[in-house]
């Protein structure tokens, strides 16, 4: 189809994309980023999300022809310079990670929500991660690292 210009993870980027690809397998298999995962190919499950000019998008079926332009951030641009970010650091603390299909698309949306609502109730988070699935933890754990990590963001 032709080439896609556009910024992944602060870094500007072009590559070479198909007709109908999506962008989840532009990241996977063209710039080896391979924290996005791809579980249902559906927009069910919220394992591909990804950021898309610092909104939660899932890339599983987000055209890749659409990015062009835009701005993205998967998974290994959460990290600030090797320092992990706060929700990463409260999902290890918490063991809010098991087998970790789920964790880079919950860590994604729970950034979106914490930069919309530092200081959100435990309620809030339940009904922003929703459609985020999780096959291992019961979710109660992922929860508590989220709050966890809004408490300490707003302490820095």
């Amino acid at each position: 189809m032709g080439d896609l210009h556009f910024w992944v993870n602060g870094k500007e980027q072009t590559v070479s994309i198909e007709a109908g690809e999506m962008l989840s397998d532009v990241l996977r298999y063209r710039l080896d980023l391979t924290g996005t995962k791809v579980s249902c190919n559906e927009s069910e499950c919220g394992a591909c999300t990804i950021h898309v000019d610092g909104l939660p998008v899932l890339s599983c079926t987000y055209p890749a022809q659409k990015a062009a332009g835009k701005r993205i951030t998967t998974i290994e641009g959460l990290a600030n310079n090797g320092a992990l970010h706060p929700l990463q650091e409260a999902f290890v603390k918490h063991g809010a990670v098991q087998c970790g299909f789920c964790t880079p698309g919950m860590l994604l949306t729970a950034k979106v929500l914490l930069d919309e609502n530092p200081e959100p109730t435990e309620r809030e988070v339940r009904r922003y991660l929703s459609g985020n699935l999780c096959r291992c933890t019961g979710y109660s754990k992922i929860i508590e690292a989220v709050l966890d990590a809004a408490e300490e963001i707003s302490r820095r």
